[in-house]
Order: C-alpha cells, then sequence, then structure tokens
C-alpha cells in the first residue's frame, strides 16, 4: 500500500506537560484509522498536526506531494453570513453539482431537511456540523480527517456517515482518520485503531470490540495494569461478544480468543435481581403517561404527542431515539412533571423519587466554588451501588476522578468532567428513577465505559435519551421510537429496526428544503454510489480467500504455541543463545500472522462482513 502521510518524532508540550512525546507514525492507502484515549490526551493536537493546521515543537510531517486532505475541526469554521447552499457548493448553479450522484447522496443524506437559502448562523449546532460534513465530504480528498464528526447528529445521521465512508472508496484506496467517543461508529467504520496516552500512541488492529480484546490481551500479559482498569476492559469485552449479533462478524481466531478470556465474566447485570431491588424500592407503581396528546408551542394544531402511553415498570431500563425536534427531551420533562399534558395524565408511584441528567448541566452552577469531593459528600458520605458499599472518594474514583482531580473547583471542570460529576451527584441522591438527556456528550470511551459500569448495578428504572447506539444496547433493555409523527412506537428490533423504519418513511419521496433540488437517502443511493460495489467473481474470489486465511492462521497459531513451550523449556535450561534464535522465529510467525491478518480483514470488507 502506498504511504500518504506521515509524521516523524512529532513532540508537543503545552506548559510542565508533554502532551505528544517522539511519535512516529503514517497513514497509507487503505488505511481506515480511529483514534481512542482520554479527554486531554492529545488526539485533537495529533490529527491537527497530520493536517498541516499545527506545528510540533520538534519533529516534522511529510505527505506526498500529490496528497489531498480534507480536515473536519471541532468548532464551527463555516462563514456565519454564507447561505447553506453557498457554503457548501459555493456559486455552482444546482444543476451542476446535481449531475453529481456522490454529490445528490451527500446532500440527500446530510441536509436534505436544511433551508437551502437560509443564512448559517440562523442554523442550529446540529445543521451547522451537517452542513460543515458535506461541504468537506463533496470534495475530492485522497485522506479525510474528521474531529467528533458525530457531534450533534442523530442515529441516523451517524448511520449514513457511516455507510458513506465505508462506501467512499474501494478497499485499498483512499484513507481517513476519525476522533470520536461514538463506540459504535468506531467499530462500525475503522480497521486500525491508534490509542492516544501518555505522550505515545498505540496501534491496534480492528475497530473499537477488536481494539478492547487487544489491549485487554497486552494488560493482562504486561500484568502491570491496576485491577479495576482491567475488570472494567474485561466487562466491556464479554458485552461485546454478548451484545447485538452485528458484532460477531469477527474474524475467528480473535473470537475465540475472547471467549477464552471472558469465560469468568459474569453477564453486565442481572436483570432480575435488579428489577426485585427496583420493586422493593419503588413499589408496583413507577411513572404512567396515559393517552397523552401535547401541542407543539404555539399551538398550530400541530401535536408533538398523540394520544400516546407509556408504562414504566420497576427497574425497567428503556432507550429513546427520534430524530432531532421529535421530543425525546420534552417527554423526559413530561415523566418529571416539569410540564403539563393539553390531554390525558401522568400517573406517579407514591415513592418514586426522579433524578433528571440534563444536557446543559447548568445544575452545577450553584456549587461552582466548591471542590468536587466536597460537592458529593455534601450529598452523603457513603453509599450501596450494585449490593456494595461505596465511600464518596471511592465512587468519584470510580467515574475517573483522580485524588488530585477530586480537589478541583467544580468551575475548573471540563465539559465532560461536569457531566460527570452531575451524574455522581444524582446517584448519590438514591433516586429510584434515573433520566439521562445526551449522557456521553464529552466523555470520551474509557469514561463512557466506567459510566456504564455504575449504572450496571443501579437497582432502579432507567430512561435513556440518546443519539449514541453502543450505549443505548450496552445499558438498556430495550427501545422505543419517536417518529415524528406524535405517536411512540416500539423497536423489538433495538436500534436496526429503527433505521429501517426511517428509511422506508424517506424511501420514494422528494425532500425540499426550501428550494433545495436534493433527492432522499434512499433515492441518492439507488442512483449509485462512490465507486459501485463488487462482483459475483469477485466475491467468490473473497470467500476463498477467507477460508485460505483461517486455515493457515489457525496452523499459525498451533506453530506459536508449540514455539512458547520451548522457549519456556530454553529458559529454564539457561541457554540464552538457542533462546534468541527461538524469539527470531516467533518475531517470524507473528509478522506472517499479522499479514495473513490484514489480507482477512480486506476480504472481509470486500465482502461487506
Amino acid at each position: 500500500m502506498a504511504h500518504l502521510l506521515g509524521g516523524e518524532n512529532l513532540t508537543v508540550s503545552y506548559a510542565t506537560r508533554t502532551v505528544l512525546d517522539g511519535i512516529t507514525l503514517g497513514l497509507e492507502e487503505g488505511d481506515r484509522i480511529g483514534m481512542v484515549g482520554r479527554n486531554g490526551d492529545g488526539k485533537s493536537t495529533l490529527m491537527r498536526l497530520l493536517a498541516l493546521r499545527s506545528t510540533p515543537d520538534s519533529g516534522r510531517v511529510t505527505k506526498r506531494g500529490d496528497v489531498n486532505v480534507g480536515y473536519l475541526d471541532q468548532s464551527d469554521v463555516l462563514d456565519g453570513d454564507l447561505t447553506v447552499g453557498a457554503a457548501i457548493v459555493g456559486d455552482q448553479a444546482d444543476h451542476e453539482w446535481a449531475r453529481n450522484p456522490r454529490i445528490r447522496e451527500i446532500m440527500g443524506g446530510l441536509v436534505s431537511d436544511v433551508d437551502w437559502h437560509a443564512n448559517v448562523h440562523a442554523l442550529s449546532g446540529g445543521q451547522k456540523r451537517r452542513v460543515a460534513l458535506a461541504k468537506l465530504l463533496i470534495e475530492d480528498h485522497d485522506v479525510i480527517m474528521l474531529d467528533e464528526p458525530t457531534n450533534h447528529l442523530d442515529v441516523e445521521g451517524v448511520a449514513w456517515l457511516a455507510r458513506h465512508l465505508k462506501t467512499r472508496w474501494r478497499p485499498n484506496q483512499g484513507a481517513f482518520l476519525v476522533v470520536t467517543h461514538d463506540r459504535w461508529f468506531l467499530d462500525e467504520v475503522c480497521t486500525k485503531t491508534w490509542e492516544v496516552h501518555d505522550g505515545i500512541v498505540d496501534p491496534f488492529e480492528g475497530g473499537y470490540a477488536a481494539y478492547v480484546l487487544a489491549r485487554a490481551e497486552r494488560d493482562r500479559m504486561a500484568s502491570v495494569v491496576e485491577g479495576k482498569r482491567q475488570q472494567l476492559v474485561k466487562k466491556e469485552l464479554a458485552w461485546l461478544r454478548r451484545g447485538a449479533p452485528a458484532r460477531t462478524a469477527k474474524p475467528k481466531f480473535r473470537i475465540e480468543a475472547a471467549n477464552a478470556l471472558i469465560a469468568d465474566v459474569p453477564a453486565p447485570r442481572d436483570s432480575m435481581a435488579l428489577s426485585k431491588m427496583a420493586t422493593a424500592r419503588q413499589g408496583k407503581d413507577v411513572l404512567d403517561l396515559e393517552n397523552v396528546s401535547l401541542n407543539f408551542q404555539g399551538d398550530d394544531g400541530r401535536k408533538l404527542f398523540d394520544n400516546i402511553t407509556l408504562r414504566l415498570a420497576p427497574g425497567e431500563r428503556l432507550g429513546l431515539v427520534g430524530v432531532n425536534g421529535a421530543g425525546k427531551t420534552t417527554l423526559l420533562k413530561l415523566l418529571n412533571g416539569e410540564i403539563a399534558p393539553d390531554a390525558g395524565k401522568l400517573k406517579r408511584g407514591k415513592t418514586v423519587v426522579t433524578a433528571v441528567l440534563t444536557q446543559e448541566v447548568k445544575e452545577l452552577d450553584d456549587v461552582a466554588d466548591l471542590r468536587v469531593i466536597e460537592v458529593i459528600e455534601r450529598e452523603k458520605r457513603s453509599f450501596n451501588v450494585g449490593g456494595k458499599e461505596f465511600t464518596a472518594g471511592q465512587l468519584v474514583e470510580q467515574l475517573g476522578f483522580t485524588n488530585q482531580k477530586q480537589w478541583t473547583p467544580v468551575r475548573d471542570l471540563s465539559g465532560g468532567e461536569r457531566r460527570r460529576l452531575q451524574l455522581l451527584r444524582l446517584l448519590v441522591g438514591e433516586p429510584n428513577v434515573l433520566m439521562l438527556d445526551e449522557p456521553t456528550n464529552d466523555l470520551d470511551t474509557d469514561t463512557l465505559a466506567a459510566v456504564e459500569d455504575v449504572l450496571d448495578g443501579w437497582p432502579g428504572t432507567l430512561v435513556v435519551v440518546s443519539h449514541d447506539r453502543y450505549l443505548l444496547e450496552r445499558v438498556t433493555d430495550h427501545q422505543m421510537a419517536l417518529l415524528g409523527d406524535g405517536k411512540l412506537r416500539g423497536l423489538p428490533g433495538g436500534v436496526d429496526q429503527y433505521l429501517e423504519l426511517r428509511e422506508a418513511a424517506l424511501a420514494g419521496s422528494t425532500v425540499t428544503g426550501g428550494g433545495n433540488p436534493v433527492t432522499s437517502a434512499g433515492q441518492a443511493q439507488a442512483a449509485g454510489g462512490a465507486g459501485g460495489g463488487p462482483s459475483e467473481a469477485e466475491k467468490r474470489d473473497a470467500r476463498k480467500a477467507l477460508n485460505r486465511i483461517e486455515r493457515q492462521i489457525k496452523k499459525l497459531d498451533q506453530e506459536e504455541k508449540k514455539l512458547h513451550d520451548l522457549m519456556l523449556k530454553t529458559t529454564e535450561a539457561g541457554d540464552f543463545d538457542k533462546l534468541a534464535d527461538q524469539n527470531k522465529q516467533l518475531r517470524n510467525l507473528t509478522d506472517e500472522k499479522d499479514t495473513l491478518e490484514m489480507e482477512w480483514l480486506e476480504a472481509s470488507e470486500l465482502l461487506g462482513d
């Protein structure tokens, strides 16, 4: 594969802290790379360096002369005075760009519902994000770098972006690098993962699921990682292997290793036990919305909710999905009694205590001058989670606040840290109904795993509104959808069923966004995507290759095991010259296996597995 761009000995320091310390890496043709790591560890810094948007303190970035790099920043970089059309296509006439099927597909997938003639500054945050993405994606780039592209996108938008990136180039063409906390997205589009931590970058083969497995194996073999982090990684790995069927399309050699690693790991949560505990705390009645209707603000005759009924049971874990503006946050406010319906009623159990994590987290403003540990200890000094007794300090530490961070004033916390603290504050108040409105905002993947671990042992009724489908599938037992027609619909098929319903609703219809001649996503795909799909002959060859590669890898695994046994005996005998030869053989085996795994991934991608 041809080299596109890379960095040599990149070092970046801020004040007394070194964020990147002598990093050397590169992007090749066909690379599909996701970057993960804690907030502040240098992911965005590294991406800006590779995109030539900033310069390192030392080291250099090089790229092939003809390589064109497209870059999406986290911040809003659009000219607010431009119209949507001008911001995306410049001064091109509609008939010029509409002749290109790839551009039509992008317009239909991202901005079909955005007013083509509106000024950018008048758009919502989510609309601005989609306009910026559309502007980037209609251009021809050899490398695309996306910094938190899923921020402000709903479930449908994230799914569309994943499909687009997977079909934009053929398997060995182009490259992209993405920073995101959306673990479903990482698993769906990435074939490599870079973990940025402690000034270095560790590369892993595969998407998020493969990265979790590889990190657990690395930590176990090194025997230096702390016990709590090891258990969190193993628990999340267990979820990945026991989760939705879509996640099981992994190489067999990885699945077998995963099964061996998690043989002693229990299910993420004991739903029956938690339900019994919740019933004891709440009684049989929790929250019921009965025949509720609510008009849109302004009472123009349209209904946000039209005669909906929702009954929450003790210990129920419900996920809510829907397009932006469908009424998800409003539904939480109805359940919490903050607003009254125009018709119907809310029935509330006598012992119900609710708590809501809002999107803005303004609730911490009144404790801005207190330190993190002081905020929690003001509520309670010890409490029970999942049958275990925790001090305030222990729970604070479990959600990523180190001993030093526990003494940070609330006003100095980042957005993600504020969300973690407010969630802790709600939990220690011992509610028995917890409602979370977009809880993943500003949280990195490690923190999300820690939050999920805390919620696993929480015995109460949980309602989660989120565009993060990984979180929804991970912490809720069933999902429901608001489809924008005033109705609430159950989703026995989960988020996949929701996407099918939305696609069916859009199929065959031409959506005009204030004069924007954009076809729907379904029509655009029918008109032809970028690059086309593989032929039947190519698919047959790929299937044969998969079978051959899996046999070869199995044989190499057996040889590797025998070699490890020989090396153990050689070490005991003290024959270090022979051990050096055996170590060389092991490296050769590993290199051969890495090459085969790459071939497996390429063949699998061709088949769409």
